[in-house]
């Protein structure tokens, strides 16, 4: 069974834009794709946390790092236009739930407009071929079945962040029938696709109101560590798993055209499909092994409303583009605890990185072996 290992050869010397290069997901597809030996492009405003993954491994030393925001379009045009890339990875966005709801307007402008800008450039240069537009797995209209969602459900969002993915997902399909048209492949060449995946956890991410994080600040600086919703039930999947769907997806639209230009489910099995709960527990229960200390209580205070259950059916993705799952989520907490406790002692951060994903690529080559 064919994988995205099987073809890293693909990307040595493919130009690559990367917006949202500085967050947490950004810099890891940044470095790897760095690693693979492609021309890689960062756009992106400054890392969002003081303390950060990009400078951590000093990303800006690997890669064309160039700061700017994708609402300023003039400033997007000209970067694309200057570097040309054949490829797009489009990440950039405010990415957090309950920073929607404090600031739901930023919220929609970066995820929304955002998303609109960067089509629209793409749309008046003649160089880009395959674009994969990156949303999430709450874009979908969450009616707290326990089903996995499907590529063709419908869109929706309680909350502003899960709406304004939703709105992603609209505007990239209006402008994929609109100007990608498959129809008119032969005219345009290029090929657009978005992709849709669970909760993502790794080494490096620092963000605020993230369990992990929140998890490896209570560890690592001893800060009081509050659960807010126990039971709620997310698809957990390290991030090297979605970041190798989009590889193998942007492969197969730079090389298949408009017969994978539509969305893509990136998601664990359904036995990795857990409780908030239950990864505090697993993680606790790795950084205790590793010397560390890290209690947990659960949050009392009144808390904005977050989907309950969310679950992804990655069928298509598995049979179709011949994706696999390549860690279970307890082999996910192991990559992420190793990361953060090389991190606390200080260790060469890219180097710990770069072994990650030589690992990460082994493991999912035996997968395919086997």
């Amino acid at each position: 069974m064919e994988s995205m290992v099987d073809n890293l050869n693909f990307w040595k010397g493919k130009k690559v834009l990367i917006t949202g290069h500085t967050g947490f997901k950004g810099v890891w597809l940044s470095f790897w794709l760095k690693k693979l030996g492609a021309n890689v492009i960062g756009y992106s405003l400054k890392p969002p946390t003081e303390i950060n993954m990009y400078e951590i491994i000093s990303l800006k030393n690997e890669i064309d790092s160039i700061i700017g925001n994708i609402l300023d379009l003039e400033n997007l045009n000209k970067v694309i236009n200057e570097n040309k890339p054949e490829i797009i990875i489009h990440m950039a966005a405010q990415s957090l739930v309950r920073e929607s709801y404090k600031n739901p307007l930023e919220t929609y402008m970066s995820n929304v407009i955002g998303t609109a800008n960067v089509l629209e450039v793409i749309r008046k240069v003649d160089f880009v071929r395959s674009v994969v537009i990156v949303t999430s797995d709450k874009c979908y209209e969450n009616k707290g079945l326990d089903i996995g969602y499907k590529e063709n459900d419908s869109m929706g969002g309680y909350d502003p962040y899960s709406s304004s993915k939703g709105c992603a997902e609209l505007v990239t399909s209006a402008y994929r029938q609109s100007f990608f048209n498959p129809k008119y492949y032969s005219l345009h060449k290029v090929a657009l696709a978005s992709a849709r995946a669970g909760n993502v956890i790794g080494g490096g991410d620092f963000a605020n109101d993230r369990v992990v994080p929140d998890m490896v600040r209570a560890g690592i600086f001893n800060k009081e560590l509050k659960i807010r919703n126990p039971k709620a039930t997310r698809p957990w999947q390290h991030v090297l798993e979605p970041l190798s769907g989009y590889l193998l997806l942007a492969q197969k639209l730079y090389e298949n055209g408009i017969e994978y230009a539509e969305g893509w489910n990136f998601g664990p099995k359904d036995n990795d499909v857990k409780t908030v709960e239950w990864v505090v527990e697993e993680f606790s229960k790795r950084w205790k092994e590793k010397g560390g200390k890290l209690d947990w209580r659960i949050d009392t205070d009144s808390n904005p409303h977050e989907a309950s259950l969310l679950k992804l059916n990655c069928t298509k993705a598995n049979t179709v583009l011949n994706w696999q799952q390549a860690l279970s989520v307890e082999e996910a907490i192991s990559f992420t605890a190793d990361w953060y406790d090389a991190y606390k002692n200080k260790c060469d951060m890219k180097k710990i990185t770069l072994e990650q994903i030589n690992k990460y690529e082994n493991i999912e080559c035996k997968h395919e072996i086997h």
